[in-house]
């Protein structure tokens, strides 16, 4: 049986996700003895200030790395938490806690590592602190809205000349997909988030199935029914026939199981890219 890779689907989507974690025991602060005086507590750390430079650097970087999941202005996105509510970020101190998040990832969390250097870290640090102490200022109210959507136009930081010729030569989008058929006017179908979720993982794209029988003869059409004693194909008709999988030779063409093979061979560039160009297509 065909198994989608759903789990997948995530880690593709994810760019730069910093998970909200607690503190570990060796930042728990030790109960005091009974009888301490109270006044003798560490007063909490003055915020830093960060050069404008370095959080507008930041900002830019956060929004094409970060907004997908943690939303424009760090305070929660589509599936990202709020990380000026953070108790990591708060934890943190000139980007010790942040930067391993980011260079190791959170297998667990099914984020994976990512490859920046000191200064673009220090750079995200800088706009997230920020952010945070502005939360605070304000009060640290969201309202009553949830998590916020991802605006179209933090999508579109590729390049689309470069995206036309990855999908065209390396990374082979055009061996199943055509601008002038099946993607013909898909911008305007599908904007920002929806549009990039399907050209990562078209979760709903619809399995394909051919089937010989023992006489030669080959039946097409969608996937009905798929596990290891049975296959069902519904033909263009829309008639459902059957077989026992021991009985016939079948292929399946699964559209999420060709993308989530892909997950593991994308750059960052061509994932920008790749979205710049089909926005291209209305």
């Amino acid at each position: 049986m065909t198994r989608f890779r759903n789990d997948l689907y995530t880690k593709a989507l994810a760019a730069l996700v910093l998970f909200n974690c607690g503190l570990s025991a060796a930042q728990t602060p030790t109960p005091a003895p009974q009888g301490a005086h109270k006044s003798r507590q560490a007063a909490p750390a003055e915020p830093k200030n960060y050069p404008a430079k370095q959080v507008q650097e930041g900002t830019a970087l956060f929004r094409q790395y970060c907004s997908f999941c943690h939303g424009r202005d760090a305070t929660g996105g589509e599936s990202g938490p709020d990380l000026t509510r953070s108790k990591l970020v708060a934890a943190d101190v000139d980007g010790d806690q942040i930067g391993p998040v980011i260079r190791n990832g959170r297998p667990e969390k099914k984020m994976p590592p990512f490859s920046l250097s000191d200064e673009q870290i220090a750079n995200l640090v800088a706009f997230i602190h920020t952010q945070q102490q502005g939360s605070k200022a304000a009060g640290g109210h969201r309202g009553s809205g949830g998590r916020k959507g991802v605006d179209p136009e933090d999508l579109q930081t590729g390049d689309a000349a470069a995206g036309k010729q990855y999908f065209n030569g390396a990374g082979g989008c055009a061996k199943c997909h055509s601008p002038t058929g099946d993607l013909m006017g898909i911008a305007s179908r599908y904007k920002g988030l929806e549009l990039e979720e399907r050209m990562l993982y078209p979760k709903f794209a619809k399995s394909r199935v051919t089937v010989t029988l023992a006489t030669g003869q080959a039946i097409s059409g969608t996937v009905g029914y798929l596990d290891e004693f049975t296959v069902g194909v519904i033909n263009s008709d829309g008639v459902y026939q059957s077989w026992r999988t021991r009985d016939v030779k079948f292929k399946v063409d699964a559209p999420a199981e060709a993308h989530a093979e892909l997950f593991n061979k994308y750059t960052d560039a061509d994932v920008h890219n790749l979205m710049a160009y089909l926005q291209t297509l209305q």
